[in-house]
């Protein structure tokens, strides 16, 4: 490894090692005290959120600041919209943290193993999001969530993008979309040179230093009104979404390539 994959590496460590003590303090310190000055349940999951959102803006900026990454948002006026599907591709473990960073009081569908993480599950109780442990139960949460003018931000890939292949989303996003009545706000997200994938260590470091880009992109057109079964037209969304999002990458990466 090179001096400044060295640096960056320690940049990294420090990074995780303040987002597992701020996880541990949000459940043992922030969470008890909500609970105890604020009876209101909906006030007390707005200002978990609140803190959390703060928190991960300290956290991003900590990142930048020692160099470990460089980030650059696009569009990002669309994501304080109240009400919003927000569909992202996943390449890297820290989308989730840019995108709640940037998104104001918003829900969030997490895999149910982070809910009993020791430094996931205080962050993840306190500020309400969804887990994808019970998909009916998932349903009627995303639509209540919504119904409250919460913004709600879905991974439809269920995992990480494998670095090289096409994106291909599951049907979770589009059954949300289409049951709910809700329009999609598409988040493409890049990631050169790719880290944290899965299955990567967080100590594999890259030659060079990350950039990461979000292009929050227009609204996608509500689905028209069809005789066909909702789980048809699930399919049918879903394969036009993955087709929309690889289509979105490819210009956004020939674009990219033509400047540099």
């Amino acid at each position: 490894m090179t001096l400044d994959q060295w640096r960056r590496g320690a940049g990294t460590a420090l990074s995780f090692t303040a987002f597992g003590i701020g996880g541990l303090a949000i459940g043992l310190v922030v969470a008890p005290l909500l609970r105890l000055g604020v009876r209101d349940g909906t006030r007390r999951q707005r200002l978990a959120r609140r803190g959390i959102r703060h928190a991960f803006r300290a956290f991003i900026g900590l990142m930048s600041g020692l160099g470990v990454l460089d980030y650059r948002l696009e569009g990002g006026e669309r994501l304080a919209r109240p009400g919003r599907l927000i569909v992202a591709n996943h390449p890297s473990l820290i989308d989730v943290v840019f995108l709640l960073a940037h998104t104001p009081n918003a829900d969030c569908i997490v895999k149910g193993r982070l809910a009993t993480n020791p430094f996931t599950r205080g962050p993840i109780r306190a500020a309400g999001y969804i887990t994808n442990r019970d998909p009916e139960a998932l349903l009627d949460a995303a639509r209540s969530s919504l119904g409250q003018g919460n913004s709600l931000i879905l991974f439809p890939e269920g995992t990480r993008t494998t670095p090289g292949r096409p994106i291909r989303f599951r049907r979770g996003g589009a059954n949300i979309a289409l049951r709910t009545d809700t329009r999609i706000t598409p988040v493409l997200i890049r990631c050169s040179p790719t880290t944290l994938t899965k299955g990567e260590p967080w100590y594999h470091i890259p030659k060079r230093k990350v950039h990461l880009s979000l292009h929050v992109l227009d609204d996608l057109p509500p689905e028209q009104a069809s005789d066909q079964p909702t789980s048809q037209r699930a399919r049918q969304l879903t394969r036009e979404l993955s087709d929309y999002f690889n289509r979105e990458l490819e210009r956004h990466e020939r674009n990219h390539t033509a400047v540099a």
